[in-house]
């Protein structure tokens, strides 16, 4: 005989903050940020929309800890990193950063305009502003850093992101933006076209964090 302290047959997992976050991103995964409404989750949860907002007031609020989520154990890429080069450290978070933010599907979508106060996000901020200080920045520059390298590499994965779901989709035309630069007045552009119509967003990653390092280097 079953005692009076279990759960019926068929019920539903007890709804709690970190199943809803489970459930939030897994949905994320399957149908995309366009997709994730809170009627949407709380049907996937198999519970009125209404329990939710128990956790999260706000779909904001939702999305700032599912990015506060996102960025577990990112920080941990300045020690992986080795060596006492701050520029390394840095490149490190800033790519551990680019493979969090592509873990999930529409991840930069995500992250981008949330101001989470968590422990992930907390924890890479200082850690990034940790190693401008210990290179000897002034603390000024040291956290405009921290701006310039997230903003740099969210928007970066924001195109990247996009322009691989259009690729998925199969609405991406690679010719368009080739056949409007051969066919106009745009030498300058059909100069550089191989590089434009790239799609190794890896090595155009790693370009613009070059030139990010080396201008804080110069200006150190």
């Amino acid at each position: 005989m079953s005692s009076s302290s279990s759960p019926a047959r068929g019920r539903p997992p007890r709804l709690d903050r970190a199943r809803t976050l489970r459930t939030a991103l897994d949905l994320l995964d399957r149908s995309g940020l366009d997709a994730l409404t809170m009627r949407r989750l709380a049907d996937a949860m198999d519970v009125q929309a209404g329990a939710l907002y128990r956790y999260f007031a706000t779909k904001q609020d939702l999305l700032t800890a599912m990015a506060e989520r996102m960025m577990d154990g990112v920080a941990d890429a300045a020690a992986d990193a080795g060596g006492d080069d701050w520029s390394e450290r840095l490149a490190a978070l800033a790519r551990a950063m680019r493979t969090a933010l592509l873990a999930r599907r529409d991840g930069a979508r995500v992250f981008a305009g949330t101001h989470s106060t968590g422990a992930n996000i907390l924890g890479f901020a200082d850690t990034v502003v940790g190693v401008m200080r210990a290179a000897g920045f002034p603390d000024d520059d040291a956290a405009r850093a921290l701006y310039t390298v997230a903003n740099f590499t969210v928007g970066h994965t924001l195109e990247e992101q996009a322009a691989l779901q259009e690729e998925s989709s199969g609405t991406a035309d690679p010719g368009v933006l080739a056949d409007t630069v051969a066919t106009g007045p745009y030498p300058n552009l059909e100069a550089g076209l191989p590089a434009l119509t790239s799609t190794d967003f890896t090595q155009l990653f790693e370009f613009g964090l070059g030139l990010l390092i080396e201008g804080l280097r110069a200006r150190r």
